[in-house]
Order: C-alpha cells, then sequence, then structure tokens
C-alpha cells in the first residue's frame, strides 16, 4: 500500500529538529501540508525555510505545548482551515537527568507536563477531529527508557512510560471509528544534542553505541521513516503498538563478558 500523503494535513510538535524536522521533510517530500509547531523562532524558520525550498507545504506555528489551551485551539484552526486533519505526530519532549535525590517536584511535574499531559490534550483534540470524520493516524513518541530502566532518567522515564499506555488505551476507545493511534520507542537517536555530548565525551559515546546491538545509533531520518509508515495507509490494520525503533537495544538480553 502507498505512502504517498499528498492532500493530507500533519501536524507535528517538537518539529523544529532532530526527529520531528526530520519526520516533517519526509511527510511534505511526500505530499503532506505539514504544520510545524516548536517553541523556538530560530529553528522554526529554518525548518520552514528547507522544506518550502524543497517544494514542500509547510506552515510554521510557534508553540508551547503546556498551554493546553494554545496547543487544542491550534489544533482545531489548522482543521477548519484546511478542512481536515489527518496525521498528528507528539514529539515535543522534556528531560531531566538527575538522581531521585537531587530532582525536584518541579522537574518531575515539567517532563510529566510536556511529555504526559500535552499528549494527552493533542490527541484528546486529534480524536474528536478524526474520530468525527471516520479516519485519521496519531504516533506518540516514546523514548526506550519507558520500557528499560536507566539511573537518574525516573521522571522522563516515567513520563513516557505513562504515554505508551495512555497511547494503548486512545487506540482502544478509536479503533472502531477508523482512527488509528500508536507510539514509537527511540532509542539512541543521532540528533544534534546526541552529537554534542558525542563531541564533549567521546569514550562515552563509542562504549553507548557499542552497547547496541547494531552497534550504532539510529539516524532521525531512520525514525521518520518508521513514523511515516506508522501513519500511511501501509499500517492500516496497526493501533495501539509501541514499537522500538532502537537497534535491537530494548530486545537486548545482557550477559556479563
Amino acid at each position: 500500500m502507498s505512502q504517498d500523503f499528498s492532500g493530507r494535513v500533519a501536524i507535528i510538535t517538537g518539529g523544529s529538529d532532530g526527529i520531528g524536522r526530520a519526520t516533517a521533510e519526509l511527510l511534505a517530500a511526500r505530499g503532506a501540508t505539514v504544520v510545524v509547531c516548536a517553541r523556538g523562532e530560530e529553528k522554526l524558520a529554518a525548518t520552514e525555510a528547507a522544506i518550502t525550498a524543497a517544494g514542500g507545504r509547510v506552515e510554521a506555528k510557534q508553540l508551547d505545548v503546556t498551554d493546553s489551551d494554545a496547543y487544542t485551539a491550534l489544533i482545531e484552526d489548522v482543521a477548519t482551515r484546511h478542512g481536515r486533519l489527518d496525521m498528528l505526530v507528539n514529539n515535543a519532549m522534556s528531560v531531566h537527568y538527575a538522581p531521585i535525590g537531587n530532582l525536584t517536584l518541579e522537574h518531575w511535574r515539567k517532563d510529566f507536563a510536556v511529555n504526559a499531559d500535552a499528549v494527552f490534550v493533542g490527541t484528546k483534540a486529534a480524536m474528536a477531529i478524526m474520530m468525527k470524520a471516520g479516519k485519521g493516524s496519531i504516533v506518540n513518541i516514546s523514548s526506550t527508557t519507558a520500557i528499560r530502566a536507566a539511573a537518574y532518567m525516573s521522571s522522563y522515564s516515567a513520563s513516557k512510560a505513562a504515554l505508551i499506555q495512555f497511547t494503548a488505551v486512545a487506540a482502544m476507545e478509536a479503533a472502531d471509528s477508523g482512527v488509528r493511534i500508536n507510539a514509537i520507542v527511540p532509542g539512541q537517536v543521532q540528533t544534534a544534542a546526541n552529537e554534542d555530548f558525542a563531541a564533549k565525551a567521546p569514550e562515552v559515546a563509542v562504549k553507548t553505541a557499542e552497547a547496541i546491538p547494531m552497534k550504532r545509533g539510529g539516524e532521525p531520518t531512520e525514525l521518520a521513516e518508521s513514523i511515516a509508515f506508522v501513519l500511511s495507509d501501509a499500517a492500516s490494520y496497526i493501533t495501539g503498538v509501541a514499537l522500538p525503533v532502537d537497534g535491537g537495544k530494548s530486545a537486548q538480553l545482557y550477559l556479563p563478558s
């Protein structure tokens, strides 16, 4: 089945960098009108310019997804102006890295506000539009840390785990309406932030890559391809899943040498 998105409308949060930008570029290249949302104006403008230069249709919208009213209003506005909403990718994320003893309640709540609360708000608004239309696809971006424990990542891990279970429940509620809701579970991805970290701590970066069965981190374009597949008609019988895209890391049984 086709992954031609001509005539379709997509919203991507956290869409100005990394996985979000790669997904926006891919969907636009395959014919979709893409609404890219993020907080930073500079990266938004750069993403909009790149997609436009490549011949794609794109709108850039500055948005803080923790502003629930603004996020809901954006989704409803996009659907009204275009007469449809076919795809939503909840990709915006927040992460605080600290031992539990040093993690503040404010940090905990911030990670949940972005990684779980905003996913609820966006999914709820999009579900209402899509279920009325009898079609649509939502993809929520989780993390391998949601299904495998990593020290110092309690708030991020717990919020991303909540996202997975919420996705499954939402999928059950929407399943008979023609709307599919799934999660993608990335492992290490070579985003700009990870590349900066690798430059500062090359030995740690090498060891981290070696611990992945495929011996490397994923590229944003590889995650984008996975997201596009799950969004597309090629995945028409897939809903409620949390698909690891992690080079085999989450399936790995660790055995000390």
